[in-house]
C-alpha cells in the first residue's frame, strides 16, 4: 500500500469509526428490543443451516476448490494499526492452528496481540464443540466479557470456531447474550477481515455460519508459537459420522491439501529452524482418499522423510484407514516418529458397532498386531469413552481387558455426554453418573498403573529430549519431549532451549521422567 492509498484508508476508517461510536449504543439497545423469535428467524433464515446427517453424508458428492489468492482488502490492511486483540482457544490441536491463522490474519491488518482483556480491541473465543464442558467454560467466559462491553461500547466481541457451527449455540447467543458482535464458523475463517469490517461498520449483529464447507484456501497467514514445534493442516473434516461426534458437522467434509503443497510448508518450516513438526487432520490418516489420483498419508509421510526436519508425528488417526502402506513407511523410521495415537473408544464390539466405529474389537487387535510387528518399540496411546448409552458392566469390562492387552502407556478417557445434533443425543442416556464415574475411576487407575509401568522402562536409559522450554512447576528445570512423547525434566542451560539434547533418566513418575543433561565429550585435536 503505497502513502496516498494509506491516507485514504484512513480517512475512511475515521469516518466510519466516528459513526459507529453514535451507533453502537442504539444498536445494543435494539438488538436488547428484539424479541427471541425475531433475532432467530432474522439471522438463522439466511445464513444457517441446523445439522442434518442425510444432508451432510449427500456432501461427498461436492467438489471443493483450492484458492491460492487470499489477500487482506486494501482498506482493512491498516485498520488495526494501534490496536490489539485476544484470542482465546478451546480445545483441539486444529483449534489451535485456527487460532494461529487468525492471529497471522490480525497481524497483517496491523493488530498486536495482548493477554490482558482489558486492553484488548478485539476479543475472539475460539471454540470446541465436542464436550458439555468446554461449551459451558465459553458461555461462562461470555458472562463475563459482559460488562467489558458495556464499559467499552467499541470492543469488538466474537464467538468462532466449532460451536459456532451448531444451531443450539447461535440460538442461544441470539437470545442471551446480544452484546456479541460477530459469530462466525470453522470454514470461513479466511473472510475474517470483512467480517471485522461488518462488525465495525455495521449495525447489527454479524452472523455468518456456512453449512456448506468452505473450499481450501493456501497461503493463509500464521502467527506459531515459538520455532521449536509446528502444526501443519494436511486435511479438514471428517466423514465417518460417528454416532456421538459432532465433528463431521461442524468441520464439514474430508478435504485433502494437495501434496505439493504440504511439502512446499514443512520444506519452509525446516529451513526456519523448526525441530518438529505435527501433521494435522480431524481423521488424518484418510488423506489423500477425496484426491482424484492415488495418494495416501504413507505417501505423504514418505516425502516427509527425506526433508531435513528431526521429528515428524501426526494425529489424529482413526483404525480404519490405518493402511499397510502407512506401516511400512512408518517402520522405515529415521525422522518418523513411532508414537502412535490410535483411538478405540470401546473395547466392546458391541459398543463399537452402535457408536459407528466400523470395526470390532478384534479388528482393532489385529491392526495392534501389526504396528508391532513391525515397530516393535512402538508406543500406543489412545482414546476411550465410559458410559455410552446401553453400556453393560459386560462391554465395559471388555474395555479394561483391552487397555490391558494392547498395553496402551496413556490414553485419554471420557464420560459420554449427548451433543445436540448427532444420532446418539436421540437415545436415552440411561447409565446413572454414579456408573459412570465408577466406571472412569476404574478405567484411570488402570491408566495410571500402565502409564507409571511404562515409565519405570526408561530408568537408567539415556533418551533423546527436544527441549522447549523452563518447567512449568520450576524455572530452574528445563523439561521437553522423547521420541516417544514422553515428557522429561532435568536442569541445564538455558542456551540449549531449542535442541535436541541427551538426557539420563534417574527417575520415573507415572507421567514424567526426571534426568540429568548428558555432558557431550569434547574431542581434542
Amino acid at each position: 500500500m503505497n502513502e496516498k492509498q494509506r491516507l485514504e484508508a484512513q480517512q475512511i476508517n475515521q469516518k466510519n469509526s466516528a459513526d459507529v461510536k453514535s451507533d453502537t449504543n442504539d444498536n445494543l439497545d435494539r438488538l436488547k428490543n428484539m424479541s427471541s423469535d425475531d433475532l432467530i428467524s432474522k439471522y438463522f433464515q439466511t445464513t444457517y443451516e441446523p445439522p442434518n446427517m442425510r444432508k451432510a453424508k449427500k456432501r461427498l458428492k461436492k467438489d471443493v476448490d483450492v484458492h491460492y489468492d487470499f489477500d487482506i482488502p486494501l482498506e482493512m490492511k491498516a485498520i488495526g494499526k494501534g490496536k490489539k486483540f485476544l484470542i482465546r482457544t478451546y480445545g483441539c490441536q486444529m483449534n489451535e492452528h485456527d487460532t494461529e491463522v487468525m492471529a497471522g490474519i490480525l497481524t497483517n491488518m496491523g493488530y498486536t496481540p495482548t493477554e490482558e482483556t482489558k486492553e484488548a480491541d478485539i476479543i475472539l473465543l475460539n471454540t470446541c464443540a465436542i464436550r458439555e464442558n468446554a461449551e459451558n467454560k465459553v458461555f461462562g467466559e461470555i458472562g463475563h466479557l459482559k460488562p467489558l462491553k458495556l464499559e467499552n461500547p467499541d470492543v469488538i466481541l466474537g464467538v468462532c470456531g466449532c460451536m459456532s457451527q451448531e444451531e443450539s449455540v447461535v440460538n442461544r447467543i441470539l437470545k442471551k447474550h446480544p452484546f456479541i458482535d460477530l459469530i462466525f464458523g470453522t470454514h470461513n475463517i479466511h473472510r475474517l477481515p470483512q467480517l471485522i469490517n461488518e462488525a465495525m461498520f455495521g449495525k447489527e449483529m454479524v452472523v455468518e455460519v456456512w453449512s456448506k464447507e468452505g473450499d481450501i484456501i493456501e497461503n493463509l497467514p500464521k502467527v506459531r508459537k515459538g520455532k521449536i514445534k509446528a502444526w501443519v493442516n494436511i486435511m479438514y473434516g471428517c466423514d465417518k459420522f460417528c454416532t456421538y461426534c459432532i465433528v463431521p458437522y461442524t468441520r464439514g467434509k474430508e478435504r485433502s491439501r494437495m501434496p505439493e503443497d504440504i511439502i512446499q510448508e514443512v520444506r519452509h518450516l525446516a529451513a526456519q529452524g523448526y525441530k518438529e513438526i505435527t501433521l494435522l487432520g480431524q481423521n488424518v490418516n484418510a488423506y489423500g482418499k477425496d484426491l482424484e489420483f492415488e495418494y495416501g498419508l504413507g505417501d505423504l509421510m514418505e516425502e516427509m522423510s527425506k526433508i531435513d526436519i528431526p521429528r515428524v508425528r501426526f494425529t489424529t488417526s482413526h483404525p480404519r484407514d490405518f493402511d499397510d502402506r502407512l506401516i511400512e513407511v512408518l517402520a522405515q523410521g529415521g525422522n518418523l516418529l513411532d508414537h502412535i495415537h490410535l483411538p478405540v473408544q470401546s473395547g466392546s464390539s458391541d459398543v463399537l458397532r452402535v457408536m459407528a466405529r466400523r470395526y470390532t474389537r478384534e479388528q482393532y487387535l489385529e491392526l495392534v498386531r501389526k504396528i508391532k510387528k513391525a515397530m516393535p518399540n512402538a508406543t500406543l496411546t489412545t482414546d476411550i469413552i465410559v458410559g455410552f448409552p446401553n453400556e453393560t458392566d459386560e462391554q465395559f469390562e471388555e474395555t479394561m481387558t483391552l487397555m490391558e492387552e494392547v498395553g496402551f502407556e496413556s490414553a485419554y478417557t471420557f464420560i459420554y455426554s449427548p451433543r445436540e445434533g448427532t444420532p446418539s443425543a436421540r437415545w436415552e442416556d440411561n447409565i446413572p453418573m454414579e456408573v459412570k464415574k465408577e466406571r472412569l475411576q476404574r478405567l484411570n487407575a488402570l491408566v495410571n498403573k500402565q502409564s507409571a509401568e511404562a515409565m519405570e522402562q526408561y530408568l537408567g536409559q539415556t533418551v533423546k529430549v527436544l527441549v522447549e522450554g523452563e518447567s512449568k512447576k520450576d524455572p530452574e528445570v528445563l523439561s521437553g519431549y522423547t521420541e516417544r512423547n514422553k515428557l522429561v525434566n532435568f536442569r541445564g542451560p538455558k542456551s540449549i532451549i531449542g535442541e535436541i539434547v541427551e538426557v539420563k533418566i534417574v527417575n520415573t513418575k507415572t507421567w514424567t521422567l526426571d534426568g540429568e543433561m548428558v555432558e557431550s565429550a569434547v574431542e581434542v585435536n
